[in-house]
């Protein structure tokens, strides 16, 4: 059963260029990851400075490897979360 992540973030439009360039690095690093199933990302259309993530792993184990990726930790953590002002996710199992 594959394991989904749907994070909401928003960064002040200021931001947001910095912040969608780096979403789109870590798409290309994110997938290619062996566990990565899906990686999109959204810009929100109503909402200046807003993202919405949709990934898919096989498991949760492809999403934690997913987390301690030097991608993920130069550019989510390290570029991304400084500059968010709301950052919410959910995780499911695909039914």
């Amino acid at each position: 059963m594959s394991y989904a992540v749907v994070a909401h973030y928003r960064c002040e439009p200021a931001d947001e260029g910095t912040v969608r360039a780096a979403l789109l690095k870590a798409r290309e690093g994110t997938r290619a990851e062996p566990a990565n199933l899906m990686y999109e990302v959204h810009g929100v259309a109503d909402q200046p400075g807003g993202f919405l993530l949709y990934e898919r792993y096989v498991d949760r184990d492809g999403f934690e490897a997913h987390k301690v990726a030097d991608h993920f930790k130069e550019l989510i953590v390290g570029t991304v979360w400084p500059l968010l002002v709301e950052r919410s996710v959910s995780f499911a199992e695909v039914l």
